[in-house]
């Protein structure tokens, strides 16, 4: 027999009549309506942009996308860090009409590694994945640290889909300090030992603890604890992020790029006199600098930051 509009109706009702039961059932499982609970009511959370996946060279890449009608914006974080490093300066950059889309690098977050030790090349590659997953054809591309020399090498690699750069602590440098970085890269990282009582993650902690402190800032302890847990998240290695960064002759890549570019630094961060080495390779660049901070920026002076980027890019 056909089903009458009435019918229709009435089924429509009885079925949002159950949804309606369920959602007041679910309410009731609620912490406020626990009499055990010793904690019950709202929870502050940080701002979340929508997360996703882009199939990439080598496998999944895994995206942060803050969406919206703004121009869009490449992020690409330090390494070992993940796109959660911007969590701070997605919320302030989507206020100046910039649409931000952190990008995990291969191996690191939740994207797939690369079945070979890695170069920043490697990483770069996986960026148009993103941008064709979400149809967007042309985009800003900005990067901090490692980062920095990911969104260099976007721009090198593939200048028909970048429109502006972003380098947010280069490192051009000498080859006494490549062997420096490189040195430390394979006795306190290729040889981290993972100790049975769990003391190397004490260890790693205290580590990034000093770093944020050089910077001239007061540590809060659940930053550095995401760092540290960021740090062996990952899929691949994490000594492969610095083993990619300081193998990188950004010298000799600043001077192909062809993209209008701004180098940004901070006045507290590690490699700030690499910073104005760059700013003397490349004069023609846009170059700012923020007073104070350290590698941390962006958790430091998120505002500062976020003003700055908007500034260039419009």
């Amino acid at each position: 027999m056909a089903t009458t509009r009435r019918d229709t109706l009435k089924y429509a009702g009885a079925a949002i009549a159950v949804m309606s039961s369920a959602r007041a059932a679910a309410a009731d499982t609620r912490a406020e309506n626990n009499p055990y609970a010793v904690r019950s009511g709202p929870m502050e959370v940080p701002y979340l942009p929508r997360r996703g996946y882009a199939d990439g060279p080598f496998g999944q890449v895994h995206f942060r996308d803050a969406g919206g009608e703004g121009k869009p914006l490449i992020l690409c974080p330090q390494a070992p860090q993940t796109s959660r490093q911007f969590e701070n300066v997605y919320e302030p950059l989507k206020r100046r009409g910039i649409r931000a889309i952190g990008v995990d690098s291969p191996g690191f977050g939740e994207s797939d590694p690369t079945p070979f030790v890695p170069t920043v090349s490697d990483w770069a590659e996986a960026v148009p994945a993103v941008l064709d997953h979400l149809g967007i054809e042309k985009a800003d591309v900005l990067g901090h640290h490692t980062g920095g020399m990911v969104a260099t090498e976007v721009a090198i690699l593939f200048p028909e889909r970048v429109n502006r750069l972003i380098i947010n602590g280069p490192l051009p440098m000498g080859e006494e300090e490549r062997s420096n970085f490189l040195k430390f890269v394979e006795e306190g990282e290729i040889n981290f030992v993972y100790e049975t009582d769990g003391s190397h993650m004490q260890d790693a902690f205290a580590g990034r603890y000093r770093m944020y402190v050089d910077g001239g800032a007061t540590p809060d302890p659940r930053l550095i604890t995401r760092y540290t847990v960021e740090r062996f998240q990952g899929y691949a290695p994490f000594w492969t992020g610095h083993h990619a960064a300081f193998i990188y002759d950004h010298n000799a890549a600043l001077e192909k790029l062809t993209v209008p570019t701004l180098i940004l630094t901070n006045t507290g961060d590690q490699i700030y006199e690499n910073a104005k080495l760059a700013a003397q390779i490349r004069p023609d660049f846009t170059y700012v600098e923020l007073a104070g901070g350290g590698i941390d920026i962006v958790d430091q002076m998120p505002e500062e930051w976020a003003e700055a980027v908007a500034n260039f890019l419009s």
